[in-house]
């Protein structure tokens, strides 16, 4: 936790400000900017007043609270983006959506910005009348669209920490649990055994004993990874190759699973960018790897080989 704020106020003074001192932030800002769009496409007769009015109450709902005991400086807020896509509306103010959520953080020293989560919920499922304000109560069920918004929040939070110090997520994926354990008979998508896709197995997955070491290699990937490639290039590969293979580990107890398959969905091109320089050995064994993990993307990554 001291890692993640220390990290936090690095990257705001060397790539944000450009200077090498500030002075202890006084002002507590929130931890999250995100980025709502709500579509709206496939319900063309629904009113513009109620998009806009459900845009705002999610973008007020995620950006203006407070989610963490830490202070936040407004250039240190997490970047995130949030597509709702409406699919139908079986009655007013009900509706039936998906929803894509991603956050990423800046890799130390230069202007590149990683992709920490890219998910996909298919099971987005809410009501909402026009002109209410969502609440979120940690242990009351108030609506599920306060409770799924609030789900993401913490996952960021705790895939963001994670990445500045080892298992520093752990408070957040223990608040996501506690959430998630009051949601769970009421909504559908909070049960990790009726779908291996859903929020219920990604939470799982994160509160799994059997995914530390992927937690743990998580931190050395962004930490001792990617915030160190501009001067270590080499060093960063071999970091990046472990966790690649500490992912092989994982998947041969749990394969496919969804937290694995969401690293390579937000990692993807990364990777292939990181081991498109690397020594033909290494792009040999990685594609080995690659084609194993995620296989229905081989092709993507044979262009490692093409360079």
């Amino acid at each position: 936790m001291v890692e993640k704020i220390a990290m936090h106020r690095v990257y705001s003074i060397l790539i944000l400000l450009g200077i090498f001192f500030m002075a202890p932030v006084t002002s507590r800002a929130q931890e999250l900017q995100f980025n709502v769009t709500i579509d709206a496409s496939q319900v063309p007769d629904v009113q513009k007043a109620i998009i806009d009015d459900m845009q705002m109450a999610i973008k007020n709902f995620l950006n203006n609270r407070n989610w963490t005991e830490d202070q936040f400086a407004p250039e240190e807020r997490i970047k995130c983006n949030i597509v709702i896509s409406i699919v139908t509306i079986p009655a007013q103010y009900s509706y039936i959506a998906t929803a894509q959520v991603q956050c990423s953080r800046p890799v130390y020293g230069t202007t590149y910005e990683t992709v920490l989560f890219n998910y996909f919920d298919k099971s987005f499922i809410f009501e909402l009348n026009q002109g209410q304000q969502l609440i979120y109560n940690e242990n009351v069920f108030n609506s599920n669209l306060g409770s799924m918004l609030s789900f993401y929040a913490y996952v960021i939070l705790a895939m963001d920490y994670d990445s500045f110090g080892k298992l520093g997520g752990s408070k957040y994926i223990d608040k996501a649990m506690t959430l998630a354990g009051v949601a769970r008979d009421q909504a559908v998508g909070w049960i990790a055994t009726s779908d291996p896709n859903n929020r219920g197995s990604l939470l799982a997955n994160l509160n799994n004993q059997q995914f530390v070491p992927y937690r743990e290699a998580w931190y050395n990937y962004h930490r001792k990874g990617l915030d160190n490639f501009i001067k270590d290039p080499a060093g960063t590969r071999q970091v990046c190759f472990d966790m690649i293979k500490t992912i092989q580990s994982i998947n041969k107890v749990n394969p496919y699973s969804i937290l694995l398959r969401s690293f390579f969905l937000a990692k993807r091109d990364e990777l292939i960018n990181i081991f498109k320089d690397a020594e033909p050995a290494m792009k040999n064994d990685v594609i080995t790897l690659f084609r194993e993990l995620d296989p229905a993307n081989s092709q993507k990554y044979e262009t490692i080989l093409k360079k």
